[in-house]
């Protein structure tokens, strides 16, 4: 029973299984040109990717690199399948027999994504009583789309004054507040402290949110009054009902309900205050519940009480002095000086201290007038009447309109007591000595360029006076930009055209307001308008066509030269990335970087130049621009083609010269060529042994007859001839063996083995090298003749066959060119020892 098809399936298992077991990784979010990895060491050559959305296949090298669209780990990958692993599977064409095979692509999770709350704040009600040590679980917690120590949150908070901390568990899924220090609404009811989420991530991002904390009152304060709560009054004794007569007012640091405060009278307050005096629970007020007709002097105590909900009640006193009735009431009568409309004063603010009217007090010459009250006035007595003046100058932006309460009194067993009074109503009339003022002095302004021209910002000024005085307009500075203009009545800040952030960034504007007083008042504000990038400026190379030069030698990865490229936007927006397009060149930009790199060997010989387009992408929202350049490479040539004689094609190769040449005749050419350029092609023919009487032209290669031959000429010539081109550092050499037989018979001559090697340096006495015997064919029997002939066609063939050869190897890589010269010595290679002598020479 045959094993084969058992095998063939076994085969065919393990190589599928090798295919599924390729596997590259690349991060996700990598710009264009990223190697990813090669096939080559897999799979043979060609290669073709049958999808490349996001990679792109060397159809030569089988490098793998990323394209234009970045691959995002969090988009490619559902979100129930990232904890395993991003894999996409990429589909291939390999091999000369188009193979179909099947490699993973890893992508790699970089911290590209922060964490995120769901919210911009978070609230939380405690209450001032809670214990320290307390925990309370956090709902809304940050979320992060990234995997492994980039998605794994750390919390803190910031600006707690150690108040608070937070806790949370390994994952991070449960979050606790932590109250560390005791809590007192009626010191502080709310903190406002900062969430901070932070990945682990390299660098780490953050997330912070808003922990806006509101401490509840309990009951903890009763009400209380100040030390200085007893009161003393004193009213009169025909006061009316409803009159009234004090309010007391007690405190409770507590809210809400907790500050509620109860007022009463205490049970010791005697019967006869009860019915004159009321007392309100809620205000605290204390009034006349009836008129009085009191021709007596008569003192009330009143202890009032105030009660919060589960507290004693705090007290204080009130005591009211009622006087006797006045049996005849003066009259004051007043002169006035400044000026006044309709018994009202009429004073101008910021005047200086003067005398505003004369007060006489008729009727009653025991009582005198006071001022009740603080009031910028003051009365002085002199000669039995009183001045009325302004204690300081008044200022009508503090207060606009006093009443000065001017009382007549007397003092009566010990006791001041109020007889009457009078009200005198002063107005202060505004002047103009307060600025428009701005609530900022410096504005600070984002706008968008290409933005529609209108209304970018509304000033405001206010003035403290009134009228005209308080009247505001706006205008701009001098040097501002004539495209900004400003509505002279609102303060609207316009600008007529598209602000562009490439023209001008900063717009630094001077706001003047100033008010309609005499002489007007005035202040500045100044507008800050940054302009924000937009992305509209493709990317620019600073040339429309980069030329560069590199030599064939250049190891892989070596900078070819730099493309320059610039974007006058800004940050993402001016920020360029380049690659390679359209093109199968060994070549690369790394990384977006802006220098073009090698990505395998050069042969000038293959290839001597490349023209491909460079594409530059800027990274902008919310699309990105690209422009593109050509790009040429010259290939320098190097050294690395020894020269290659063609003709004569052997060295064992003989040609007879009849002996009645006429001298300066071309008898044969060393022809030789070298795949090299420039001076690495330029060849030079030398002969080493000694020649007489041919001669070698050092740049033809012709061989002639330089005087007649005699004699001793006769017989054959071995001209050792060296060819040798003008690279550097070192010129590189091929020999030959020319090989003339001078001799009647012009029948062909053959070598039966190479000529031995002239000794060198030449002797004196020697003028030719020594030879292999020579048999010209003039004895040689038919079958000898027929011998040789087919001997010569075969050396032709076999010559014709070495040049194809030559055309046909040339066109191979040079790297095994090179190899094969170095395993394979030539058979024209110059011997060492001539070598050596020949370099000297040089």
């Amino acid at each position: 029973m045959s094993h084969t098809p058992i095998l063939q399936c076994l085969l065919i298992v393990a190589r599928l299984s090798f295919m599924c077991a390729v596997r590259f990784s690349v991060p996700e979010e990598q710009g264009p040109g990223v190697l990813v990895g090669t096939l080559r060491p897999h799979f043979p050559s060609p290669y073709r990717l049958l999808t490349q959305d996001y990679l792109w296949l060397d159809s030569n090298t089988g490098s793998l690199y990323t394209t234009e669209r970045r691959m995002d780990r969090e988009e490619l990958c559902p979100k129930e399948t990232r904890a395993d692993g991003c894999i996409i599977p990429c589909t291939a064409i390999v091999g000369a027999t188009e193979d179909l095979v099947q490699f993973s692509v890893i992508i790699e999770d970089i911290n590209d994504n922060a964490p995120h709350f769901e919210n911009t704040e978070i609230h939380l009600s405690l209450s001032e009583d809670v214990s320290i040590g307390a925990e309370f679980l956090l709902d809304d917690l940050a979320q992060d789309s990234d995997i492994g120590s980039n998605g794994s949150i750390h919390y803190y908070i910031e600006e707690s004054d150690g108040i608070f901390k937070v806790t949370a568990d390994d994952g991070g899924w449960s979050v606790k507040l932590v109250v560390k220090a005791p809590l007192d609404r009626e010191t502080q009811d709310e903190y406002n402290i900062s969430l901070v989420a932070k990945d682990m991530g390299s660098p780490s991002l953050t997330a912070v949110v808003a922990l806006r904390i509101t401490v509840t009152d309990i009951n903890d304060n009763c009400p209380s009054f100040s030390p200085d709560s007893r009161q003393s009054v004193t009213i009169s004794g025909d006061s009316l009902k409803n009159t009234a007569v004090a309010q007391v007012k007690a405190t409770d640091p507590d809210f809400g309900t907790n500050a509620v405060i109860t007022y009463d009278f205490s049970p010791k307050v005697s019967e006869r205050a009860r019915v004159l005096f009321s007392l309100d629970s809620l205000t605290g007020s204390i009034i006349l519940t009836q008129d009085l007709h009191s021709d007596i002097f008569e003192k009330l105590v009143l202890k009032v009480l105030a009660s919060g909900p589960h507290c004693s009640p705090a007290d204080t006193q009130v005591t009211v002095s009622v006087l006797p009735r006045a049996k005849e009431e003066p009259t004051i009568k007043i002169g006035f000086i400044a000026r006044h409309e309709n018994q009202t004063l009429v004073v101008a603010e910021n005047e200086p201290p003067t005398t505003l009217a004369v007060l006489e007090l008729e009727g009653d010459r025991g009582s005198s007038l006071n001022i009740v009250g603080e009031v910028p006035f003051t009365l002085s007595h002199q000669s039995g009447k009183y001045l009325l003046s302004n204690s300081k100058p008044l200022d009508y932006e503090e207060m606009k309109e006093h009443h000065i309460s001017i009382l007549v009194q007397r003092f009566d067993q010990g006791s001041v007591i109020t007889i009457s009074g009078r009200v005198i109503r002063v107005v202060v009339t505004d002047v103009n000595d307060n600025p428009p003022l701005f609530p900022v002095t410096f504005y600070e302004l984002d706008v968008a360029e290409n933005n529609q021209p209108g209304a970018l910002l509304q000033v405001t000024a206010s003035d403290a006076d009134s009228g005209d005085n308080s009247r505001v307009t706006y205008r701009l500075g001098d040097n501002t930009n004539r495209n900004f203009n400003i509505d002279r009545n609102t303060g609207q800040l316009f600008v007529s055209v598209s602000l562009d952030r490439e023209e001008q960034r900063i717009h630094t504007i001077s706001v003047t307001a100033q008010d309609s007083g005499s002489p007007p008042l005035e202040t500045r504000a100044t507008v800050h308008i940054r302009v924000v990038d937009q992305n509209d400026n493709a990317p620019i190379f600073v040339m429309p066509h980069f030329i560069f030069f590199v030599p064939e030698n250049a190891p892989v990865l070596a900078p070819v030269g730099a493309i320059e490229v610039t974007d006058a936007d800004e940050g993402e927006n001016g920020k360029v990335v380049l690659y390679v397009t359209n093109s199968s060149g060994p070549f690369v930009i790394p990384n977006s970087r802006k220098t073009l790199h090698i990505t395998s060997s050069l042969d000038r010989e293959v290839q001597d130049r490349f023209e491909f387009w460079v594409k530059a992408s800027d990274n902008g929202s919310p699309i990105r621009l690209t422009s593109s350049v050509r790009v040429t490479v010259y290939i320098e040539d190097i050294n690395d083609n020894q020269p290659k004689v063609i003709l004569p094609v052997s060295n064992l190769t003989c040609l007879t010269v009849s002996p009645d040449t006429t001298a300066g005749t071309t008898i044969t050419q060393v022809y030789a060529v070298d795949q090299d350029t420039g001076l690495n092609s330029e060849l030079r023919y030398t002969v080493i042994n000694q020649s007489r009487p041919f001669k070698v032209d050092s740049k033809t290669g012709n061989i002639t007859l330089t005087q007649r031959l005699l004699g001793p000429d006769i017989g054959m010539h071995n001209i050792f001839v060296v060819v040798s081109d003008r690279g550097e550092p070192s010129p590189l050499h091929t020999a030959v063996w020319v090989n003339l037989f001078v001799n009647d018979s012009l029948e062909t001559c053959h070598l039966d083995c190479e000529p031995i090697e002239p000794p060198w340096p030449p002797s004196p006495t020697t003028s030719e090298s020594i030879g292999c015997p020579v048999d010209p064919g003039t004895g040689d029997s038919p079958n000898q003749m027929y011998v040789i002939l087919f001997a010569g066609l075969g050396m032709v063939v076999i010559s014709i066959s070495l040049f194809v050869g030559t055309v046909l190897l040339h066109r191979r890589k040079k790297r095994s060119q090179k190899e094969t010269k170095r395993k394979n010595k030539n058979e024209n290679d110059i011997p060492l020892k001539l070598l050596d002598t020949f370099y000297s020479d040089e």
